[in-house]
């Protein structure tokens, strides 16, 4: 074989290789080291100015954790130590508040998270800002979404997206008619307008969509959900999917060009040997690239906090490692 055959055959080799992770991955990584306080369910993660990180997740008031590393969590308490009272009238006047979504943007710690009770779709999205992100520091900014009981789509696991151009989006849902999209106002972070679109649904015998996260990578939005039922302890199913589209607005396709309205998506991360139902991901955008932060279940059936890196193959579709 010539010089020239030998160093394209070994071009294409190594672009073969380097799609292989996401497209056929026959094992997934165990979680990444993570030491002191872990516990935790629906996580999102915010890098603060200092360079620090504040994972906030669902629990009494809204629970929240503080590392400076991105290895080592301690608890740094409730969000709204006293409570929410506007809350309550969707979640049967418990604290238990769902699924944060935290983020960073001019000079302020936006919150959006949902308030419901299990199965049911009488739910709503509030935000929330501080300038600190700690304990105690959160203003109650309103009312950004309901849903009722009648309601075919459900107003829970909220996450801000800021699209190329500096708009900002809502999306948002689980199980009925899938993952919804709402245009937010950036000076408010509050609804722009009554268009609600749908960018993803399942089909078939299992409505189990939800935990919806878009992050923007190249010229690509990814759209990450989990699928499947999370909530069982070791018995969970959930499972890390994803899609992407070329705009903010889909159509999401999965890798095989599946439609995620029609059920498609590429699985990321599942349950393997003691990890089980790994799902409700965030992902952060740091110095070292994507990070994926997510909650797991032990054998124990005690929920956990899980972070793996993110990276992309030469056809740009992601994969964790």
């Amino acid at each position: 074989m010539s010089l020239r055959l030998w160093l394209a055959a070994a071009v294409a080799a190594a672009a073969f290789v380097a799609v292989v992770p996401a497209a056929n991955a026959a094992t997934y990584p165990n979680p990444g080291v993570v030491t002191g306080n872990t516990g935790a369910h629906d996580p999102s993660a915010v890098k603060t100015p200092a360079g620090g990180y504040i994972v906030a997740y669902t629990g009494s008031n809204i629970q929240l954790k503080t590392s400076s590393d991105r290895t080592a969590w301690r608890n740094a308490g409730a969000a709204f130590p006293g409570g929410a009272s506007w809350t309550l009238p969707y979640t049967g006047g418990g604290n238990q508040l769902w699924a944060p979504d935290i983020s960073y943007h001019n000079g302020l710690y936006w919150m959006y998270y949902a308030a419901s009770t299990f199965g049911s779709s009488h739910s709503a999205i509030f935000l929330a800002t501080s300038t600190t992100g700690g304990s105690g520091s959160w203003t109650n900014r309103g009312l950004v979404i309901e849903t009722t009981s009648s309601s075919n789509y459900n107003a829970i696991d909220p996450n801000l997206t800021i699209d190329a151009t500096g708009g900002w989006w809502l999306s948002f849902g689980s199980f009925w008619t899938g993952i919804k999209l709402v245009k937010l106002n950036p000076s408010t972070g509050l609804r722009a307008d009554s268009t609600v679109r749908s960018i993803a649904q399942r089909t078939g015998s299992s409505t189990a969509i939800e935990a919806p996260y878009i992050v923007r990578h190249g010229s690509y939005y990814y759209l990450w959900v989990s699928f499947d039922l999370c909530c069982r302890g070791a018995s969970s199913t959930y499972r890390i999917m994803v899609g992407r589209a070329s705009s903010v607005t889909g159509p999401y396709t999965d890798r095989n060009g599946v439609a995620m309205t029609s059920g498609g998506g590429t699985e990321m991360l599942a349950t393997h040997g003691s990890i089980h139902g790994p799902g409700h991901q965030a992902v952060l955008a740091d110095n070292d690239g994507d990070v994926l932060f997510y909650h797991y279940y032990a054998n124990s059936g005690a929920s956990y906090l899980g972070i793996n890196r993110i990276a992309y193959d030469g056809a740009g579709w992601p994969y964790v490692f």
